[in-house]
């Protein structure tokens, strides 16, 4: 086996000084000295034999070489990360603490009863739900901030499973101008009225999703959104589970459109790192995955069948 050349704090600091944006910003991150930063830089280069980077203007840019050092980089350090991470899981046995990251397009009222049949068997294990948004549960699987995922997409160098197919559907209050329009409703119809959206909820605003109109309310969190559809105050689109009760009562009703009245996503339950799971985050997936088996399995079974007619498509 050869021996690297290249120790992997000098990988470290490439990764840092591109990603702050220069030698002084990642001193400062580091609390190291600029000179130290720009010396492993330069080692680095003359052990690899080539440039990192190269002087545009008054600016240092990536050469195609450093790219390419940069992102191989940056995966070497993420899994050098990963593996301290797996060492201190098998060493510690039961976690103490979950960290679950969940869309909140996934029904909430499965989502607790799940965390409650858990807390009856482990009840000394806290838990700690981040509840996302699109791109939300993404960025917390690659930023290392979650064991598990519940979400609509997988990040780049993950695997997931598909547990649940859901069914959105575009409603109002039965009192909302387009239901008293009493017809099929088309686009137009639509474009004249008030769209309720749930924002994307990573810092990186990294979904922009081409809007219907530009009358639209931007909100936080889905029971703001379903809160203000009662009230008349606008339309959008909702997993069905997500507003049964709504439906029922009569505060919300279907709009009769021409096409687009339903939508289909897909649920992926995903592990930070597989291999690493410890026995608390397996146990948590089993009942999550009981609980969809239990209560919905339609939503189940017609998941792997809307994926290969998307993927037909």
């Amino acid at each position: 086996m050869s021996t690297p050349k290249v120790t992997l704090e000098q990988w470290r600091t490439l990764v840092s000084v591109v990603e702050a944006g220069g030698y002084a910003q990642a001193a400062e991150q580091l609390h190291k000295s600029q000179s130290t930063l720009t010396y492993a830089v330069q080692k680095l280069e003359r052990l690899l034999g080539v440039n990192v980077f190269e002087i545009l203007g008054r600016k240092a840019e990536l050469t195609s070489a450093g790219q390419v050092l940069y992102r191989r980089g940056k995966t070497l350090i993420d899994e050098a990360v990963r593996l301290e991470r797996a060492a201190v899981s098998l060493a510690s046995g039961w976690e103490p603490e979950l960290r679950i990251a969940v869309d909140t397009i996934f029904p909430t009222w499965l989502l607790l009863e799940c965390f409650a049949r858990f807390a009856e068997e482990h009840p000394e294990t806290r838990i700690e739900l981040i509840e996302s948004v699109l791109y939300g549960t993404h960025e917390s699987l690659l930023e290392g901030h979650v064991d598990l995922a519940i979400g609509p997409l997988i990040p780049p160098g993950f695997m997931g499973d598909t547990i649940m197919n859901l069914r959105f559907i575009a409603v109002a209050h039965p009192d909302h101008p387009l239901h008293r329009l009493d017809r099929v409703l088309t686009l137009e119809d639509l474009r004249r009225h008030r769209h309720l959206v749930i924002r994307d909820s990573s810092r990186q605003r990294a979904h922009t999703p081409v809007w219907l109109n530009e009358q639209r309310w931007t909100v936080g969190n889905k029971a703001t959104s379903i809160q203000a559809a009662c009230m008349g105050l606008g339309y959008a689109w909702y997993a069905e589970d997500s507003i049964r009760k709504e439906l029922d009562a009569g505060l919300l009703k279907p709009l009769p459109l021409r096409e687009g009245a339903e939508r289909w996503a897909m649920l992926y339950l995903i592990f930070a790192d597989r291999d690493a799971a410890g026995p608390g985050a397996l146990r948590i997936a089993g009942i999550i995955r009981e609980g969809l088996a239990r209560h919905c399995p339609r939503a189940r079974a017609a998941a792997p069948a809307a994926k290969m007619e998307s993927e037909k498509r």
